[in-house]
């Protein structure tokens, strides 16, 4: 795939300057020709199918059908449903284990015309910073494949940075969303609890983590929130804004905005070649016209604080796990 943003190849594919099948064709030659080393993407749906997904969207297109995603690749985080796709967290014990309903989240981007051909590779049940497993094995870093792309959303960072996908889904509880892009040098955002609703069975227990998008630009990732984000009734979480909201030119006047920028947030170890970049910023944002001023927030007890509410979604994770697969921990890894 070129680097044409997911606005511009939304934007060519309602002018039919680019159709559907066209660009599904060149999704699956890229995904031919790099996913085998890069492993970002699992359980790829066979081209022959892709295109007639493609050939409908084009008929959707070629009709007007509403959908600001509508012909656009995408594979979710294969810690998401997808009627049709397993749905494996990279479990051994659930190879086969099929999407019989779309998530919330998924359900949104379908009706916003997006095209499923797969998932994103994760780290099992989504827990660490590497993406890797069993069941599929590592996702390698598309700048250097000695490399940890991060994690545990790696698989998406990876599809993004390597263009085989415009724009992916992540979820992050402590740096899954951001983590990888960072690794991977593309944008991801960690939305506010509740931003982009989620159905679970008790709203606020352990509500530490949230699903989020990820892209190559800013433009793009606030085009696939404002399909990710709005209210739901079923999560007592959710904020209320519509997710149009985010769906609107970014350009303004930063004259005058203050920003707050810290070091290390408060002496945490930073690594001196991330220092270096992080340091620019400020220099970057002052020629913008924002007053920077070097700040940060109190976060002292804030790490016992996300490994109790950590340790406590993990335990309710391993319940559930020992009554849907008693012994569960033998096919588990030994790191989390």
């Amino acid at each position: 795939m070129s680097d044409a943003s997911a606005i511009e190849l939304a934007a060519n594919l309602r002018s039919r300057a680019l159709s559907a099948r066209e660009l599904m064709t060149r999704t699956y030659d890229d995904l031919e020709r790099v996913n085998p080393q890069l492993n970002a993407l699992v359980n790829v749906l066979d081209r022959d199918a892709a295109l007639v997904l493609a050939d409908r969207a084009d008929a959707d297109l070629a009709r007007g059908a509403p959908g600001s995603l509508l012909g656009l690749p995408m594979a979710p985080k294969d810690a998401e449903d997808v009627v049709g796709f397993p749905t494996t967290f990279g479990f051994v014990p659930y190879a086969d284990r099929v999407a019989e309903q779309d998530s919330l989240m998924v359900s949104r981007l379908r009706e916003a015309g997006a095209l499923f051909i797969g998932k994103s590779n994760m780290p099992e049940f989504g827990l660490g910073s590497h993406t890797f497993n069993s069941l599929f094995g590592p996702t390698r870093n598309p700048y250097d494949v000695t490399r940890t792309p991060g994690g545990s959303s790696g698989g998406a960072a990876v599809a993004v940075a390597a263009r085989l996908l415009a724009l992916a889904d992540g979820s992050d509880m402590g740096g899954s969303l951001r983590n990888p892009a960072s690794f991977c040098n593309v944008v991801g955002l960690r939305p506010s609890i509740g931003r982009v609703p989620e159905k679970r069975p008790f709203g606020w227990f352990a509500r530490i983590s949230t699903v989020g998008p990820m892209a190559r630009t800013v433009r793009d990732v606030a085009r696939l929130l404002s399909v990710q984000a709005g209210p739901c009734s079923e999560d007592p979480l959710s904020l209320p804004e519509p997710g149009a909201l985010f769906d609107v030119s970014l350009e303004r006047d930063l004259a005058g905005c203050r920003i707050a920028w810290s070091p290390d947030l408060g002496e945490l170890p930073i690594d001196p070649a991330v220092s270096r970049v992080v340091g620019e910023a400020p220099a970057v944002f002052a020629d913008l016209g924002c007053n920077v001023e070097q700040a940060a927030p109190d976060l002292h007890g804030a790490m016992d604080i996300f490994a109790t509410q950590r340790a406590a979604n993990l335990a309710a994770t391993g319940r559930a796990l020992e009554e849907a697969v008693p012994g569960w921990r033998a096919h588990a890894k030994d790191t989390a």
